[in-house]
């Protein structure tokens, strides 16, 4: 937040109509909700789309906004509504989120035993590895990649990140434990594959 306004400031304004306050509001968070928008939909123009229906939602609704959470937390949560309202339609591949893992679940054990954690950080480092992470996170289950997308690449809290999605701390840290291990079995299938010969 600014120093020369403060959020509740900010959010008085927008109530009155401010124009210029709502302009504000979005230079200090539409990159923010942009950015979680376009992890979310994968492309620029629905990402553009989405950020557009969150301030429009926000502003609409400011009245209701009671502060129990941050204005970015709360602007978070509407984003991640409207994006999900675009995505909805049926999955050819669902996990449930709220069940604990089988013990003979492949998240449980890896398939393959390359320690991929020890390689040296340059393997990293490749714009190949990055390319493939993202991907791979594109590719998590819907819940488990929005809560490992604003906790691990958005920076939000547990709690931040369970206000935003309306989910208690724990769901978001289930979520979060299964979504790192899917991503360390494809990362591990990844590194086995660039260590076999061609």
């Amino acid at each position: 937040m600014s120093d020369a306004i403060t959020e509740e400031d900010l959010l008085e304004r927008i109530r009155n109509g401010d124009q210029a306050a709502c302009a504000l509001c979005i230079e200090l968070y539409g990159t923010q909700v942009y950015r979680l928008a376009l992890r979310l939909m994968k492309n620029e123009a629905d990402a553009e789309d989405v950020m557009q229906e969150t301030f429009l939602n926000a502003y609409k609704s400011i009245d209701k906004f009671e502060g129990r959470s941050g204005l970015s937390t709360w602007l978070y949560r509407i984003a991640y509504n409207a994006a999900m309202m675009r995505l909805r339609r049926p999955s050819p591949y669902t996990l449930s989120i709220d069940e604990t893992l089988q013990q003979d679940s492949p998240l449980t054990v890896p398939k393959q035993l390359f320690d991929w954690c020890c390689l040296p950080e340059k393997d990293f480092e490749t714009s190949e590895v990055r390319e493939f992470l993202e991907e791979s996170i594109q590719e998590l289950p819907e819940k488990l990649r929005v809560a490992f997308i604003l906790r691990e690449l958005e920076g939000l809290s547990t709690q931040e990140s369970a206000d935003a999605l309306g989910i208690s701390a724990d769901a978001v840290k289930k979520r979060l434990h299964r979504g790192r291990l899917w991503l360390r079995e494809r990362l591990s299938d990844y590194f086995v594959e660039q260590q076999i010969p061609g």
